[in-house]
């Protein structure tokens, strides 16, 4: 398994890229910037507290910690040069953060690596973070795939579901990107995130044309191995915050109401639902300081095994649920998992797992 490094953190760009990104829960705060982009002023950049950023990297690093402690084979990726200057794309520049949410831009699909085209462009290069690992993976006769990489101008990114949350929400309209001389239609955008994999069977979440277009795409490269079913607007984008499958037969929901998304055979599994996530489980933050996660982030927990899960230690009420259901909860110490837009999935790629891919839709 890799475990993300969060060294090297300073910020976020809030450029048009990010601001979809986390559209619904910027949107709590009043704060899309789109009029302003599409008007082509510069991105602001948003600073992250240098003490989150230590406590972040202690946490992380206690992660992995616990994983060997579990006999699990942990690497890590480079960590992001200190000197790191901007990328830059047709018509944008962004600065690039380390490889933290490792799960986003790589797809492992039994003996493959998908490198995914992601949705924010300062992370457009994160997999070369991973690119030493994965070059050790290909030498010992796994597949790398990379899909098609996404050009990330202002008019490649589909606006409906933004478009759908600010009216759902009140928030006002949302203008019409700038069109520019490298547009080429939507781009291929879909994180690894957006997919459950069950054996042979891949669930994947699609909420405007750039998920689907990349969908397209997977069905097509995957066609006779693996097979593609899609849910519509599950989340906005990632769905390991709203469904997870803890092992075969029984998924961790965010709410009941995800078992009518899913494919009929899958329906009939049995669905833990946790209480609600309790306000005192989260570190009080100032104004200034963006949350950019749902308080559902502690359900993006990690099965290690069969019946084997590492939960946030904060997260009390889910870690009964989960005990009382017959699980063994392995508490990890993540504080500022609302900062940093990822939980315990989300900083972790597991590579090679015991067994094979198994059929549980037929």
């Amino acid at each position: 398994m890799i475990v993300g490094s969060g060294t090297g953190y300073t910020g976020h760009d809030r450029d048009l890229s990010f601001e979809l990104f986390h559209q619904e829960n910027l949107l709590r705060y009043d704060s899309w910037h789109y009029a302003r982009l599409a008007a082509g002023e510069a991105p602001e950049r948003w600073a992250v507290h240098p003490q989150y950023v230590e406590e972040l990297v202690e946490d992380v690093e206690g992660l992995a910690e616990t994983l060997v402690s579990l006999g699990v084979t942990v690497h890590r990726p480079l960590a992001l040069p200190p000197d790191a200057g901007p990328l830059t794309g047709p018509g944008w520049r962004a600065t690039p953060t380390p490889a933290l949410n490792i799960r986003d831009n790589t797809l492992i699909v039994g003996d493959e690596i998908i490198e995914t085209p992601p949705m924010v462009r300062s992370r457009c290069l994160e997999t070369r973070l991973l690119a030493p690992l994965f070059r050790r993976c290909f030498e010992a006769g796994a597949r790398w795939t990379a899909m098609p990489r996404p050009g990330l101008t202002d008019a490649s990114f589909d606006l409906s579901y933004a478009r759908h949350a600010a009216a759902s929400l009140g928030a006002g309209a949302v203008p019409s990107a700038r069109p520019g001389p490298y547009d080429a239609g939507y781009d291929m955008m879909l994180d690894g995130a957006q997919i459950v994999r069950l054996g042979r069977d891949l669930i994947v979440n699609t909420a405007q044309a750039n998920h689907r277009s990349a969908a397209d795409w997977l069905e097509r490269h995957l066609r006779g191995r693996f097979t593609v079913h899609r849910v519509e607007r599950m989340a906005d984008s990632h769905i390991d915050a709203t469904l997870l499958a803890l092992r075969p037969g029984v998924f961790l929901a965010r709410h009941d109401r995800v078992r009518d998304l899913l494919p009929r055979p899958l329906q009939g599994w049995k669905f833990i639902v946790p209480p609600e996530p309790d306000p005192a489980d989260f570190p009080s933050y100032l104004p200034r300081d963006l949350l950019l996660t749902s308080p559902y982030i502690d359900l993006n927990v990690l099965s290690v095994d069969e019946t084997t899960v590492l939960v946030n230690t904060a997260a009390t009420g889910l870690r009964a649920a989960l005990e009382t259901n017959g699980f063994t909860v392995v508490p990890v110490r993540h504080r500022h998992r609302r900062l940093f837009s990822g939980g315990l999935h989300c900083f972790t790629l597991d590579t090679v797992r015991d067994g094979g891919p198994e059929e549980y839709l037929n």
